[in-house]
């Protein structure tokens, strides 16, 4: 599988804008992991682009990620690919066996912290995101509450990374695609 059949299976089933942009922004984060770790970056970023397609259409947990990795199944996708899209959600108990895997739960919820933040400067541009910044609003509960924090600090210590440092590895990957994401300088790409 390729990024542009990755893409044409993203756009079939996703509509919506934002969920196209945290499907970019994860692909941006698990490309960064893979060239951290060594692995395949191809491979890892398409696990990234493709591990919500089915999320708009089978919102769900008694359908999501489960319909679409059956539907990745019977398209022949890679073996480890779907392993990863199952394994991304808890409510499957699937073990995260792969680094592939614990990456691609590491840095799901934290690029949506990542964009809220960036949402809520007044450039609305992640290029003005700091790791300061994120872990302040980290601290506010309040502040975008359907962040599950405890998912992304175990994700970081699956991974073995530091909080920190899992932060700076998302927020850089992220800050790289600051305009498709619709977060450049202007906040508008």
């Amino acid at each position: 599988m390729n990024r542009e059949q990755a893409w044409a299976l993203l756009t079939k089933y996703t509509k919506n804008e934002n969920l196209i942009k945290h499907a970019l922004a994860v692909e941006a984060a698990m490309r960064a992991y893979a060239r951290k770790f060594g692995e395949d970056e191809e491979k890892w970023g398409i696990a990234g682009l493709i591990h919500d397609f089915d999320y708009e259409q089978h919102p769900t947990p008694e359908e999501h990620p489960a319909w679409g990795a059956k539907l990745l199944e019977e398209l022949g996708w890679p073996e480890d690919i779907v392993y990863a899209v199952k394994a991304h959600s808890n409510h499957l108990g699937l073990p995260r066996k792969s680094l592939m895997d614990k990456a691609l739960y590491a840095v799901d919820e934290l690029t949506g912290l990542i964009t809220a933040v960036a949402l809520v400067r007044p450039s609305k541009s992640i290029l003005d995101v700091t790791l300061k910044s994120i872990k302040k609003k980290w601290k506010d509960k309040s502040f975008a509450r359907g962040v599950n924090r405890q998912d992304i600090e175990e994700g970081a210590a699956a991974l073995g990374v530091d909080l920190n440092e899992h932060i700076t590895i998302v927020l850089s990957a992220m800050q790289d695609i600051a305009d498709e994401l619709g977060l450049g300088k202007s906040g508008l790409g």
